[in-house]
């Protein structure tokens, strides 16, 4: 991996619509947008140290589940699930604010840090996954839906309801509707060189980091 101190990247512009092959291009690019904002960085400060931004993504034709990933899907077939249009209800609004406590340090505002507070505002098809256990809300994730691709945007789950993996699950059902669906890429988001909270974006056969040259490399599972 190449010596990131040498330049910095931190870019960014707004676009109130982009084509599913366009959202491609600028997955493949290090992009990722947060209602109709883009954005993409290459260094960050994480615990008072300057980190290497690591965007990722899933080959899923080299995509294998682990036994431990098989355990957390196990764990959860008690959940009824439903994928469909994002609706920011007053259940999953409170549901965020219960999830923001897991933060210690800068945690987000409101869950339209992530998401346009007007759906038709989102400038790519977006989808939310939601899971529920005995009819309450307990995890909540959002999606882009590209040409190839699919782009896990936020997930929320309910804090009592930690054993389950609820982060781990939402992030393999989206892979299963990417794998279902057709595309050839699932983008889990950044994560940083070292260890971090990102960590568990890692544990996935499969795994591409990309460079910030124009390519991406496969790297080992929890490299």
């Amino acid at each position: 991996m190449e010596d990131l101190a040498d330049f910095f990247i931190n870019e960014e512009f707004t676009k109130p619509s982009v084509t599913a092959a366009e959202l491609d291009r600028l997955l493949a690019a290090g992009w990722r947008h947060f209602g109709q904002q883009f954005f993409r960085y290459n260094l960050a400060i994480y615990n008072n140290e300057i980190r290497r931004v690591l965007p990722l993504r899933i080959h899923l034709a080299d995509f294998l589940i682990s036994k431990s990933q098989r355990r957390t899907m196990k764990k959860n077939d008690d959940l009824d699930l439903a994928i469909g249009p994002v609706g920011i209800t007053p259940e999953l609004e409170d549901l965020f604010y219960r999830h923001r406590q897991r933060f210690d340090h800068n945690p987000p505002d409101s869950i339209h840090t992530f998401l346009a507070r007007d759906r038709s505002s989102e400038p790519c098809e977006m989808l939310q996954l939601s899971g529920r256990h005995g009819g309450r809300l307990i995890a909540a994730s959002f999606f882009d839906v590209g040409s190839t691709s699919v782009s896990g945007i936020y997930a929320v789950f309910d804090p009592d309801e930690s054993n389950r993996g609820l982060g781990t699950f939402t992030m393999l059902k989206e892979i299963e509707f990417a794998v279902s669906t057709g595309k050839e890429f699932y983008y889990q988001g950044y994560c940083y060189n070292g260890s971090s909270f990102y960590d568990y974006k890692k544990r996935f056969h499969g795994t591409q980091v990309y460079q910030w040259n124009g390519t991406w490399m496969s790297v080992p599972r929890n490299f």
